[in-house]
């Protein structure tokens, strides 16, 4: 079988219908044992009392809490930026900026706790990584 390249691929892929692309899907994870799921990013929801950390912290640590202090003059690009980093509505969104300062992010690694501050920074928060 003569080997194809990703573009000859691409082009066979787009003259195919949706239910003959999903039965080759299908077929393709059986036959390889794989599973073409798409991955789900996971925001941490606040918890309602606000968790403390418990006194295992010698060692270095690799999950952060994303705290909002304040919400800043820009009140609106907080809560829009609260609800893009979370899977909260515009009320609860609402609710969880006026009640800062208020956990957004718990658990997360150092890469996604930085983005998610310099984000809310940008949008005129107060934002401090505990």
């Amino acid at each position: 079988m003569a080997k194809l390249s990703t573009d000859e691929l691409l082009d066979a892929f787009k003259e195919m219908t949706l239910i003959e692309l999903s039965e080759f899907v299908k077929q393709f994870e059986d036959t390889f044992g794989v599973t073409a799921a798409a991955p789900v990013a996971v925001a941490a929801a606040p918890a309602a009392g606000g968790a403390a950390a418990g006194g295992d912290e010698a060692v270095a640590q690799d999950e952060f809490d994303v705290i909002l202090e304040a919400a800043g003059d820009k009140k609106i690009n907080v809560i829009k930026e609260v609800r893009s980093l979370t899977s909260l509505g515009l009320k609860e969104a609402k609710d969880l900026v006026e009640a800062a300062p208020k956990p957004i992010l718990e658990k997360v690694d150092k890469a996604a706790a930085d983005k998610a501050k310099e984000a809310l920074e940008a949008a005129g928060a107060t934002v401090t990584v505990k």
